[in-house]
């Protein structure tokens, strides 16, 4: 699914550059749940955003779907990101004033998905992460484990091929962490590929391999534990 050859990042400081990442060399497989680990400043989420098309200022090859992101312009880029990646952060980034079922409607909406669609693949979503009886809610009415369960239904309501998650269970308790990872590890039994970030080793194990970053290089690979 996908190939990285070569791509390097960096950012100015002052009359210099400054290396975020060097030389990644990168391929993640159809189906597979991968866990990128590091130290903070390894280059984790600057890794994550040039996988997820965020990122358009770096260097290198990289090839999604056997298309060549690299050689892409930006509007074929962006149409990449909205059809087949979906993402899910530490922070929710639910929108206050939205009730659950609008913001899992608000990415279909982006996609000029017909309204009976969008309808539809709501109410399948909701049943699907039994949340049926929150859609009427709004985000501060809920846990910080059902907004979090919320933000990984709407980065799959689209029905997307990869899933980036950075940091997914950085702000909550173990038990909601522990469900989220859970409902990640089904959406992957399921087909669904994903990159995770996480500093956590329990959540890593989750996933069936570990690429570990320092200082922007890719150190060796291990294998993580299968659970």
């Amino acid at each position: 699914m996908i190939r990285l050859r070569g791509v390097e990042k960096t950012v100015r400081v002052g009359t210099g550059r400054v290396w975020l990442l060097r030389q990644i060399d990168l391929d993640v497989a159809p189906g597979e749940f991968l866990t990128i680990m590091g130290p903070s400043g390894a280059g984790k989420s600057t890794l994550l955003a040039i996988l997820g098309v965020l990122d358009h200022d770096w260097a290198g090859a990289y090839e999604f779907l056997h298309e060549d992101v690299h050689a892409m312009k930006p509007k074929h880029r962006a149409e990449l990101n909205k059809r087949y990646i979906g993402f899910v952060f530490q922070q929710y980034h639910l929108l206050d004033d939205l009730t659950v079922a609008e913001n899992l409607d608000l990415p279909l909406s982006y996609r000029d998905v017909k309204k009976k669609e969008r309808e539809s693949l709501v109410a399948d979503i909701l049943d699907r992460f039994n949340i049926v009886g929150k859609k009427d809610l709004y985000p501060a009415q809920l846990s910080g484990g059902q907004q979090q369960l919320v933000a990984v239904a709407r980065a799959v309501v689209g029905n997307p091929k990869l899933i980036l998650a950075d940091e997914p269970t950085g702000a909550l308790h173990s038990s909601q962490g522990r469900m989220i990872m859970d409902t990640l590890r089904r959406l992957n039994r399921d087909g669904t590929t994903i990159v995770q970030v996480t500093h956590n080793a329990e959540w890593a194990a989750y996933g069936q391999r570990v690429v570990e970053l320092f200082d922007g290089w890719i150190a060796k690979p291990e294998a993580a534990r299968h659970e």
